[in-house]
């Protein structure tokens, strides 16, 4: 089974009434228990448990995503979606007879406190009375994927999809440029009733959620759902503010020297992908290529990349290839049973193929070295943690960039950052319009579009819209999966790239220490909160006073020292 290659791995739909007899047992069995030792026991046949059902349910949603046309592979995805809730009502039994043990504090000593503050969490967040929300919560996210997954746009006798359109929309055209943006947003006009029906749906399951649990909004319970238990909203917030006066006047001066870069005297949203006047950098093959290059790369940065990646290779953990039907962006999983992770991808032979794929590895990577860990919680810490670890092994790799880009190189390192601190007053909007949006759940579909617009012209005042109808609504966000599927996720990105930055420095000056840093933080899987790791890292809090200025202020600094010719 060790090495048994991604396509044969073993699924099974799990027995429902089986699984809840199991759990029912494991749940009196903790409640029965004479000794530490012997609720121990319990509690690692549950986590393997888990394990088991966590893995059957990630191998049916990668499925699912891979072809989304594909009805055996729907019908998997819906009995877990169907299913789950009640699953989790036994689930939760299990978790509150071990925080009421009488053998806490020496389960605490065990398993760690942060275990404890996970089931603590969980059962603030679930209750029988929601099963049926998060049953029709599921469907509509489903809908959406199918939805995008399923747009088809015609351009010059070809037919694109949402990921491989992509390569068209930085044509060194401008009226091609153009012509895609109307069609991209079209496809949103299209399907308005659908993209807004569906959200505003998503918006109502979730409020009555947040209240059947005791909440006073979604928002709330989201924070704790998430596990973000050393900072909260008002951290965020100051956060955000952070980025609105330093990063957004440094991203204007960035985005009015692409203008003059690309010979355009106004920058239109057509416009803002092409950053180069003789086109953006791209990898100088296609697949096949850059997973050989990718290969060459793991094998020199360390001895424990390599055996990673090489498993990777050997066991078949990537699905790269852009195709109809296929879920849009990237993804990185994990089946527990099997201790290995997978790595989901849409290249389209734009410079993102090169940044998805090692973002993603590196998701990956931290997966694979937190394998181990026998509490399932541990072996992922919190989102916001997770992307220190994609985008850090996006700037580790650097010294690498040559073996994909060849004489592009120094044209994709100045783009790789100045993108990484354009992204910033996106990431923060995106996180200031979910927070509008569930503090005024009432809110019709048109006055979300009317408020996206408003926040844009706060985070993103460089953006000229132009004519294109479907943006002048304000509806560019729905192109957004996370605003959908994943709500509040976004601003995680933000929070991990301040960390990235950091990595990045250091990188420049020790990369062996910076590596050894990177290992460690890795290596702590979950069994720390997000500052905690930071800390444990070596790392400055993206909250602190002044560490945004400083760390995205170095980075700009470096590249109008590096690339005069750039601005």
């Amino acid at each position: 089974m060790a090495e048994t290659v991604f396509a044969e791995l073993a699924y099974q739909r799990p027995d429902v009434a089986q699984t809840q007899q199991r759990l029912t047992h494991i749940t009196d069995s903790i409640k029965s228990s004479s000794s530490a030792q012997n609720t121990i026991d319990v509690i690692n046949a549950w986590n393997d448990l888990r394990s088991h059902l966590g893995t059957m349910q990630g191998l049916a949603e990668v499925r699912f995503t891979q072809d989304v046309s594909n009805p055996a592979y729907k019908e998997e995805k819906e009995f877990f979606d169907q299913t789950g809730p009640t699953v989790g009502e036994y689930m939760m039994t299990v978790s509150k007879a071990i925080v009421e043990s009488p053998f806490r504090a020496e389960l605490e000593k065990h398993f760690g406190s942060l275990f404890f503050t996970r089931l603590e969490a969980g059962l603030k967040t679930f209750t029988p009375e929601i099963k049926e929300l998060l049953v029709q919560e599921a469907a509509l996210q489903n809908e959406y994927n199918e939805l995008t997954a399923k747009a088809r746009i015609e351009h010059d006798g070809m037919v694109y999809n949402l990921s491989t359109i992509a390569k068209v929309a930085e044509s060194l055209d401008r009226d091609v440029r153009k012509e895609v943006a109307k069609k991209m947003y079209r496809f949103l006009g299209d399907n308005a009733e659908a993209f807004d029906r569906i959200y505003d749906s998503l918006v109502q399951i979730r409020h009555q959620k947040a209240l059947a649990l005791g909440f006073a909004s979604f928002t709330e319970m989201r924070y704790v759902e998430m596990g973000r238990v050393d900072y909260n909203a008002a951290d965020v917030s100051a956060f955000r503010q952070q980025v609105i006066d330093t990063v957004v006047p440094l991203v204007s001066q960035l985005r009015a020297a692409q203008a003059k870069r690309i010979g355009v005297d106004q920058l239109y949203v057509w416009d803002e992908k092409l950053h180069f006047p003789d086109g953006n950098p791209v990898a100088q093959g296609e697949h096949d290529y850059i997973v050989e290059a990718a290969s060459k790369m793991y094998a020199e940065l360390s001895p424990e990349t390599h055996e990673f990646f090489n498993v990777m290779l050997d066991r078949q953990l990537m699905d790269l290839k852009s195709r109809d039907n296929k879920v849009t962006g990237g993804y990185c999983t994990s089946f527990p049973e099997y201790q290995v992770p997978f790595i989901f991808a849409n290249f389209n032979q734009t410079s993102h193929d090169v940044e998805v794929l090692t973002h993603e590895a590196g998701h990956a990577f931290q997966s694979w070295r937190s394998r181990t860990y026998t509490v399932p919680e541990y072996q992922w810490p919190t989102t916001e943690a997770c992307e220190i670890h994609s985008m850090s092994m996006e700037y580790l790799t650097w010294p690498w960039m040559h073996l994909f880009f060849g004489d592009q190189t120094e044209k994709f390192k100045f783009f790789h950052l100045q993108s990484a601190i354009i992204f910033l007053p996106y990431g923060c909007l995106v996180d200031e319009f979910q927070h509008w949006v569930y503090a005024n759940p009432t809110a019709t579909p048109t006055e979300r579009h009317a408020t996206w617009r408003r926040l844009e012209s706060v985070y993103m005042p460089w953006r000229l819209h132009g004519e294109i109808p479907e943006f002048d609504e304000g509806r560019h966000w729905q192109f957004q999966r996370h605003i959908y599927e994943s709500p509040f996720y976004y601003i995680d990105y933000t929070l991990a790239s301040a960390c990235a930055m950091q990595f990045w420095a250091w990188s420049q000056s020790d990369p062996q220490k910076a590596f050894s840093q990177y290992l460690k933080v890795c290596d702590i899987g979950g069994s720390m909160p997000f500052l905690g790791i930071v800390l444990a890292g070596g790392l400055r809090s993206p909250f602190a006073s002044g560490v945004i200025s400083e760390v995205v202020g170095d980075c700009f600094s470096w590249l109008k020292r590096e690339y005069p010719s750039y601005f």
